[in-house]
């Protein structure tokens, strides 16, 4: 497939457009600063502008395309992970804007130029519990795709009107648009930094509702949404299938989670259900912390 991917030089994008390519995708990456990835051509835009996301919609991925001297090839998908990243980055109003403006602007350009396949990165913050002032519970676990979605900073609350300007953006247009709840991104060399703190003091992880998603893993999930057409609108936690420290999941929930509902749970799994992506798309996450971090808190 040909596809323009927005924030790809970012901690998930660039490990995501590294698993494309190795598939076979060709990727055009749009960001704010350049990706240093061979046979990937970057695209210096502000998404928030709809005149420089228009032009870039219909854009080369790169100078051999002009070789056949037929024209602009279309994008077969478009994928949007540009964002202000999190709270404490910017004024909190302009978090708000700039998410919002721009996917909306992405996913209207990508409709309005044909594209039929468009898959959009939300967040496991649209979920209340990660940026919470104070703590807040969820209402059961495993957390699945149902459960309520009300945050109360700007960046969640973004990521929420994202998830609702797509679903309506789905409904005009009858194309596939995705989102992708994604939880807490690992990259391969942050298990050996950051993981021994976490098996030390569990209670690091309970924003993140203790899961985690490897970069590497995260990128096969964006080409299962690719590969898979027909769904219309929906929405995915993305998630590796175990909990990200040592405690055994009763002793988590023991710890953490009196008084809130616990359905079926196993003894490492994660609370952060990633069963939809699994019945729907074929979602296989391959990589576990364990595969790379020694467990010193039994010895």
């Amino acid at each position: 497939m040909r596809i323009l991917f927005t924030g790809g030089s970012g901690k998930a994008g660039r490990h995501a457009i590294t698993y494309l390519a190795e598939q076979g995708h060709r990727v055009l990456n749009v960001d704010r600063v350049p990706l240093d990835m061979p046979g990937v051509e970057t695209r210096l835009i502000d998404l928030t502008d709809a005149g420089q996301v228009y032009d870039t919609m219909l854009s080369y991925a790169g100078f051999d395309e002009l070789e056949p001297g037929t024209g602009v090839p279309r994008f077969d998908a478009v994928v949007h992970f540009a964002a202000i990243p999190r709270i404490l980055v910017t004024s909190d109003n302009e978090c708000y804007r700039v998410n919002t403006l721009s996917t909306y602007n992405v996913i209207d350009a990508a409709l309005k130029f044909g594209v039929r396949k468009i898959v959009f990165a939300s967040s496991e913050t649209t979920y209340g519990t990660c940026f919470a002032d104070g703590t807040r519970k969820p209402d059961y676990l495993p957390l699945d795709e149902d459960h309520p979605t009300i945050p109360e900073d700007s960046y969640a609350m973004s990521k929420v009107v994202n998830e609702v300007t797509a679903r309506s953006f789905q409904r005009r247009s009858g194309a596939d648009i995705y989102g992708l709840r994604i939880n807490n991104v690992i990259e391969p060399h942050e298990y050996a930094q950051k993981f021994p703190a976490y098996l030390a003091d569990p209670a690091l992880r309970l924003r993140n509702f203790f899961a985690y998603i490897d970069a590497r893993d995260l990128g096969q999930m964006v080409d299962c949404c690719l590969r898979t057409d027909g769904l219309g609108f929906e929405v995915f936690n993305v998630s590796n299938d175990d909990h990200s420290v040592a405690e055994t999941s009763q002793a988590l929930i023991d710890r953490f989670y009196t008084g809130v509902d616990v359905r079926d749970v196993t003894e490492t799994g994660t609370f952060y259900s990633n069963a939809k992506a699994k019945r729907l798309l074929g979602f296989a996450p391959r990589h576990s912390w364990r595969m790379y971090v020694e467990d010193t808190t039994r010895a």
